[in-house]
């Protein structure tokens, strides 16, 4: 069976949950080798594991299956969640805020990690408290506009160009938002 809600084995293996068993196999190499703790440029014994456990799953026909199908539930409650929040009114400022909050996370990163300024999208998903198909969104926008790019082993960080957007957009947003924070929208009803 599939493991906690929050772990999800195709995007720890980048793939699409319609991967062929190849190239699910190809993939789970690259990784293994990237991240194997004896790679002493981009080993990470944390990410190793979680790709182990992801291809152990994804590579038995019988356990891929039953994981699809807890998987596919879990994709259609999130979608759910995406689209009872698109109807509010006020999409294109969220959309403005959730960017700018984005950029902020990533120039803190940078600074605090120089040697490692990158977040993976599913970090990215649990310090916003934004599903992930909603920051996908965000995350093509912040690109297209050189604000953001995905360095080598597929991480976000932060470009020059997104430093100097954030600094100049930082201060006239900030009274947005300290107003939205002081007026909070109502929880949404499950």
């Amino acid at each position: 069976m599939p493991e906690p809600k929050s772990l999800d084995h195709y995007e720890t293996l980048q793939i699409s949950p319609s991967a062929e068993p190849d190239t699910i196999h190809r993939v789970y190499r690259l990784l293994a080798q990237r991240f194997h703790p004896d790679n002493r440029e981009t080993g990470n014994a944390t990410r190793f594991r979680l790709v182990c456990e992801a291809y152990e799953i994804l590579s038995d026909p019988e356990r891929r299956a039953q994981y699809d199908a807890v998987h596919e539930q879990q994709q259609q409650q999130r979608w759910r969640l995406v689209k009872s929040a698109s109807k509010s009114e006020h999409d294109f400022e969220r959309e403005e805020l959730l960017r700018l909050t984005v950029l902020e996370v990533l120039y803190t990163r940078r600074r605090i990690e120089p040697a490692q300024p990158g977040i993976f999208l599913l970090e990215l998903e649990q310090l916003t408290g934004t599903p992930r198909e909603h920051l996908e969104f965000t995350v093509w926008y912040l690109i297209q506009k050189e604000l953001t790019e995905r360095s080598d082993n597929s991480r976000l960080v932060i470009t020059a160009n997104g430093v100097d957007y954030l600094e100049e957009n930082y201060k006239t947003d900030l009274g947005r938002r300290l107003l939205a924070a002081r007026n909070p929208q109502p929880a949404m009803a499950s």
